[in-house]
């Protein structure tokens, strides 16, 4: 998008604010409760945040929701425009496979997905799964992660009676850091069998904050955070359909691009020293394309495919920091994914899935003698199901063959070829409280990074494996509305790589573990109860986590946590509505930490702890709704640091306003 269209767009907000200047009265229905049997319980560990609820929320992007969730761990660099990574019970980000809408965000250069990207105002849900989605009828790439996060995006629902055939959204936000935001939703439903949406947003800030710190000698200093703006536009557009048997299919075309400073580490002994002037430019761009078909009554197809195509230009430029070498590279990679998956019904309780992927990547440089790797990647997936009235059991096995190419004779890694079971058991105790457990292997390829970066690759890495072995009870009760989860589990890690930065975020090195073993306890409750027009939605979280470098029996750090695990972290978001208003306050807590696995004084990390609050009011104005959003984030002014030297932010404010006409 171009600055034209930008200011267009905030003339449309504008426009729209005197139709919703005065509110109308309000009209208020008795409750009805509707009782009927009760959906089955997912089989594996599983944790959501949709529609209201992740909208409450006083966050930005789907990094910032993962945080309220029992055994994740975000690393963030500071800021808006900072890197953000999801770490997921010790295992590291490497072993999250991140979907949106059904298919898996890829990047075979360095294998991480920048969840802070991803903005949460065209996004109805975030859900994150230990192991594997529950379903039977899925990609092979489903059952390729140890741990996944699912972004659903917004559908458009408009069959509600009233003959409205369009929805039009307009949002508005500002804040600290000079912040503006602001963004488009429009949906139309062209018939009963198909709907079209588009959304568009553009994201600016400074990035620039003031952070405290004390110095060694023993005095209060305080600094700006410098060099961490963002230039963010994004843009997606979508066609929901369905046949005449209720098929459905979707069509989307999403596009991001953005310019970001890093503002690198901040060094304490001399502060100031060090401008870390460092640009990236980002260029995102993926097509892709679902379908559920239901030819038969025992038969049942999938099928999925996509195009991405993603460049980015890092530039390190010496004339601007004489402490930095003069970098400026290019990079291109591109994908082609396909998947068919085939559901066979055996009997009324027994069903079999068999699915099968295929997958091209490339990467190419601007390097001096880089390799131009090219992968392919062929999954195999069979899995059986069976359900009975009070015992469900899943069983799958995964294959995996992946063989590179590369232009330099000779430079090309050895192929990989794996075999990853798994196993789920879910059982009702009693009515409400259900009772699994599940063992899983998995693998992850090493990166085009890993294997083929001009100075660091080393192509005779092996892949990672995984074993996971986890068991939980979930207990719930309808009214009040309780759910409670407590899931304890052991995680295997062989052949572990560590990916850590250096002297800026794009240039890592690599640490080989080789062995890790985390084991822990994820424990979660919500809770939704209603009194007259009153509603209270408190959620809980809590995970201990235990994850040990086992690598060397003989080394003086054998047994050390490794770097920036906590043992303990917890959050709470609680909600509280009442008619038009809505109050919601949040509190994340993060433990103490190591940022090396020499668990010393020198590397210890102390514990942070936020809290945050937000209240909002709807207002009605005949058939156009506003909603006004007032944020504050870090009530206590906290200074403190997710990662070493990446000073996060202070107390900063933030106002939403929403309208749709």
């Amino acid at each position: 998008m171009h600055a034209r269209q930008y200011l267009l767009l905030a003339s449309l907000l504008a426009a729209a604010l005197p139709a919703v200047a005065r509110q109308d009265s309000t009209r208020h229905l008795d409750a009805v409760i509707v009782l009927g049997r009760q959906a089955r319980q997912e089989i594996l560990p599983v944790q959501s945040l949709a529609g209201k609820e992740l909208q409450r929320l006083s966050v930005h992007s789907v990094a910032d929701a993962v945080r309220y969730f029992s055994g994740v761990q975000v690393k963030d660099y500071g800021g808006i425009g900072g890197l953000k990574t999801v770490n997921i019970r010790g295992m590291g980000s490497h072993h999250v496979g991140v979907f949106y809408d059904g298919i898996e965000l890829g990047n075979a250069q360095n294998g991480v997905i920048d969840l802070g990207r991803f903005s949460l105002d065209n996004m109805e849900a975030i859900t994150v799964y230990n192991g594997q989605k529950s379903a039977i009828l899925q990609t092979a790439k489903d059952h390729a992660s140890a741990s996944a996060i699912y972004m659903t995006s917004r559908r458009p629902l408009l069959d509600d009676g009233n003959g409205k055939r369009h929805r039009l959204n307009l949002a508005l936000k500002g804040g600290s850091f000079a912040t503006i935001n602001p963004s488009v939703l429009w949906e139309f439903r062209v018939n009963t069998r198909l709907a079209l949406s588009a959304s568009a947003e553009y994201l600016y800030t400074s990035g620039r904050y003031k952070f405290s710190y004390t110095r060694k000698n023993g005095y209060d200093t305080t600094e700006t955070r410098r060099n961490g703006d963002l230039r963010a536009a994004r843009l997606e557009a979508a066609i929901h359909g369905k046949n005449n048997r209720g098929d459905d299919w979707n069509a989307k075309l999403y596009h991001y691009r953005s310019e970001r400073g890093y503002p690198g580490a901040s060094v304490r002994e001399e502060p100031g020293k060090f401008k870390h002037q460092d640009r990236q430019w980002d260029n995102n761009l993926f097509l892709q394309v679902t379908a559920c078909l239901h030819p038969a009554a025992r038969y049942s197809l999938a099928a999925n495919a996509k195009y991405a195509r993603d460049y980015l230009r890092y530039l390190s430029d010496p004339r601007l920091d004489v402490t930095t070498m003069h970098v400026d590279n290019r990079y291109l990679q591109q994908e082609i994914y396909a998947s068919l998956a085939h559901l066979i019904t055996i009997a009324p309780r027994i069903d079999a899935s068999l699915a099968n992927d295929i997958q091209y990547n490339t990467l190419d440089a601007d390097l001096v003698d880089f390799a131009r790797p090219t992968r392919y990647t062929f999954l195999t997936a069979l899995s059986l199901s069976l359900d009975l009235p009070s015992l469900d059991l899943q069983a799958s096995l995964l294959h995996t063959l992946a063989s590179d190419k590369t232009r330099a004779p000779g430079a090309r890694a050895g192929t990989v070829n794996t075999l990853s079971p798994s196993i789920v058991a879910s059982a009702e105790i009693t009515p409400g409280i259900t009772a699994r457990a599940f063992y899983k292997k998995s693998s992850r390829l090493p990166t085009f990074n890993d294997l083929y970066y001009t100075f660091i690759g080393n192509k005779e890495l092996q892949p990672e494996h995984v074993e996971q072995l986890n068991a939980g009870i979930t207990i719930t009760r309808p009214v009040p509305r309780l759910e409670i989860q407590v899931d304890a589990y052991l995680n295997r890690v062989k052949n572990k790589i560590i990916a850590m930065p250096t002297s800026n975020q794009f240039r890592w090195t690599m640490i080989n573990l080789g062995r890790v073993h985390a084991g822990g306890i994820d424990a979660s409750a919500r809770l939704v109860a209603r009194a007259g027009n009153v509603e209270i939605t408190p959620r809980l979280s809590y995970s201990y986590q235990r994850a040990r470098d086992l690598s060397e029996p003989g080394d003086r750090w054998h047994g050390g946590q490794i770097p920036y695990i906590p043992r303990h972290a917890a959050s709470l978001v609680a909600g509280v509505a009442y008619r038009a208003w809505t109050i919601n306050y949040s509190f994340i807590y993060t433990g103490e930490r190591y940022d090396s696995v020499a668990n010393i004084p020198a590397n210890h990390l102390q514990p942070w702890y936020t809290h945050d609050a937000a209240v909002s009011a709807t207002f009605r104005a005949g058939s156009a709704v506003a909603r006004v959003t007032a944020e504050i984030n870090n009530i206590l002014d906290q200074q403190y640091e997710v990662v070493r030297c990446y000073p996060m932010p202070g107390t900063n404010v933030k106002l939403k306003l929403n309208i749709t006409p």
